[in-house]
């Protein structure tokens, strides 16, 4: 019980900081380029900037890279350097006071570490899968093993999903937040004002046709990732198993056999643009639709919901931490289509995790992100 309290005392210490020391395990691929990009330019971290921990070569002398080698659109002017990539160790964590770390690691590892940096008093804030799903069926498409089963367990119940505009106050006293998907977030958020207020014919069966940009699925080149395989191409995957599914039966409350989520690889380095089709359980009007998302919406700064019959468009919000609801209703009042819009990796993934840190420290949520 004391260890309880004293968790929940630091959460509400943090909550009155203007500031917080920050490290990022995993700064290599894009969104932990994004997330460095982000976190460099926060108001808040003008005098704390992150520790970037990261793989540093053997012959690395100084025992760090150059962040400018990694990411170089991060290179400044005028012979200044950012910080350095250095060398994980619990020394270097200590001596810098880290008090949030953000983990853009795979699935596996995020899963093994997580329990020994909140052991280490670090709050933790994971952009992989290994936290989001509370249902071990759903968990189970990523193939994670633990160690100590029943510390996962206990960290998995209290681990939150990091939606601030469905888990703000939450999220806020959360030790561990576990970041969204970047198609479940394009799907949950667009869904969940509808179904909580009970509008949506969910055993008519809802269809989810998504469509992202090549960065979504990492930096390492695969054969369906690379120039000749997506360029001048469309090509639909997963079609009945991919690893986001799970996060948007949990979050909306539905089955499997109520949703149905197609994903498409567009050629096109970011984005997401989502199509919903859904049956409503009583008629309705457009202006009726609007409300509901809007009075959902009202206090999330991040989320811009159009007026119908405009529709969201994946250059409206590339580059932004927006997510650009839309959508069109038929004149029998009933079948309605939702259009969504992100950026993969902000609002899908870097830009989300800043927005969960704001909110654990009590800053306005679009803080640096604007």
């Amino acid at each position: 019980m004391q260890a309880v309290k004293t968790e929940l005392e630091g959460a509400s210490q943090m909550h009155s900081k203007t500031t917080v020391r920050t490290a990022v395990a995993g700064v290599g691929g894009y969104a932990g380029g994004e997330l460095a990009r982000l976190l460099l330019a926060h108001p808040r971290l003008g005098e704390t900037k992150p520790l970037f921990l990261g793989r540093v070569a053997d012959n690395a002398a100084s025992g760090s890279v150059p962040l400018e080698q990694i990411h170089p659109q991060l290179a400044l002017g005028e012979g200044k350097r950012q910080p350095e990539i250095r060398a994980f160790s619990w020394e270097l964590i200590r001596e810098a006071g880290t008090e949030i770390v953000f983990m853009a690691l795979p699935h596996e590892n995020s899963r093994e570490w997580a329990p020994e940096w909140l052991e280490h008093g670090v709050r933790v804030i994971d952009l992989s899968g290994a936290w989001r799903l509370d249902d071990a069926a759903n968990r189970a498409v990523y193939k994670l093993h633990d160690k100590d089963a029943a510390l996962a367990e206990k960290l998995q119940a209290e681990a939150v999903f990091g939606a601030p505009e469905l888990h703000r106050e939450a999220i806020a006293e959360a030790r561990l937040v576990a970041n969204p998907g970047c198609y479940a977030t394009s799907i949950i958020l667009a869904l969940a004002p509808l179904v909580r207020a009970g509008l949506v014919d969910a055993d008519h069966g809802i269809v989810c046709d998504a469509k992202s940009g090549v960065s979504g699925a990492g930096k390492a080149a695969t054969a369906k990732t690379h120039f000749m395989y997506t360029a001048d191409n469309l090509s639909a995957y997963a079609i009945f198993g991919h690893r986001h599914t799970g996060e948007m039966l949990e979050q909306l409350g539905l089955t499997a056999e109520q949703l149905q989520f197609t994903p498409h690889l567009l050629p096109i380095p970011r984005g997401i643009l989502s199509t919903i089709y859904v049956r409503l359980a009583q008629r309705m009007e457009p202006e009726q639709i609007e409300a509901c998302l809007r009075a959902f919406y009202a206090a999330s700064p991040m989320v811009r919901v159009h007026a119908t019959p405009e529709l969201p468009q994946i250059q409206h919000v590339v580059r932004t931490n927006y997510i650009d609801l839309g959508f069109e209703l038929n004149k029998d009042g009933k079948r309605l289509v939702i259009v969504s819009c992100l950026d993969n990796l902000l609002k899908g993934a870097a830009g989300q995790a800043v927005q969960n840190m704001n909110v654990m420290c009590g800053w306005d949520e679009s803080e640096g992100l604007l």
